[in-house]
């Protein structure tokens, strides 16, 4: 059991954004290892047919189990989108998984909200998933979905904080679909790092909700219920990507908020 607690969990996304979920299980479960895996090869994963993202996926999936991984994340909405389900059946028995967009579900379809909006890529939005999700456990919750694609390059290139920033998410967040809602899912592994702006734009009434949190409680139950709690600091990370360039190594400093060395490893 003590090796079985002291593997590392796996965390995979189409690129780099995924290191918020990353960042935040490190810094909840301080003696966990992580592998995380960015497949910048191949990214946006957005526009990417569906059999293309479960390729990619159950190739990522082995990659992590290779590395002895005991749980494993899949810190990407068109990831969990797309490929969960064959995932959670490919891999039945050896290893649990937790993606980002069903635990954010489960916790607004069980919360007093009525009406809640969402913003995301555009491929996200029109997937349907998380509308159709919280329908199934709540229609009682009216949704509001907005695809807000500025977003993504806005963050990558730095843009957090400042005129530019705040002129995009104001535009964003003033749109009439988003009139009277009572909470807001950041349905993009980038969108934690503008959380505050939004949430001052939108003020205090207004909950603003992302993946990080709701993933660290559900991986954090799930290591209890396995009984595979790293309980020794002897936690190394390691961040693999697909495809290297500096400016992604560069980019890595806002979504981890540490200095961390990305390692090339060409698996396709």
């Amino acid at each position: 059991m003590e090796h079985a607690a002291s593997r590392p969990i796996g965390i995979f996304d189409s690129g780099i954004g995924g290191l918020t979920v990353a960042k935040a299980i490190a810094s909840a479960l301080p003696n966990e290892s992580i592998v995380y895996f960015g497949d910048t090869a191949h990214l946006p994963y957005g526009d990417k047919s569906p059999d293309a993202i479960r390729y990619y996926s159950l190739k990522i999936v082995k990659f992590l189990l290779e590395r002895d991984c005991k749980l494993i994340v899949i810190a990407c909405n068109s990831a969990a989108t797309a490929a969960h389900s064959v995932l959670m059946e490919f891999f039945s028995g050896q290893v649990p998984f937790v993606d980002v967009v069903n635990p954010l579900v489960d916790a607004v379809a069980k919360s007093s909200v009525r009406r809640v909006g969402i913003i995301a890529t555009k491929a996200t939005i029109l997937s349907g998933v998380y509308q159709q999700k919280i329908a199934a456990i709540n229609p009682n919750i009216e949704v509001r979905a907005l695809a807000t694609p500025l977003l993504v390059p806005m963050i990558e290139e730095g843009f957090v904080s400042g005129r530019i920033s705040d002129a995009i998410i104001q535009n964003y967040l003033s749109d009439p679909t988003l009139a009277g809602i009572e909470a807001i899912l950041l349905a993009c592994t980038h969108y934690p790092l503008i959380k505050g702006r939004i949430q001052d734009f939108l003020g205090k009434k207004v909950a603003v909700l992302d993946s990080t949190d709701v993933v660290v409680d559900k991986v954090r139950q799930l290591l209890s219920d396995t009984g595979t709690v790293a309980i020794r600091k002897e936690r190394s990370h390691q961040f693999f990507v697909s495809d290297y360039t500096d400016s992604f190594e560069q980019t890595t400093r806002l979504f981890y908020k540490e200095e961390i060395h990305l390692e090339h490893i060409p698996i396709w």
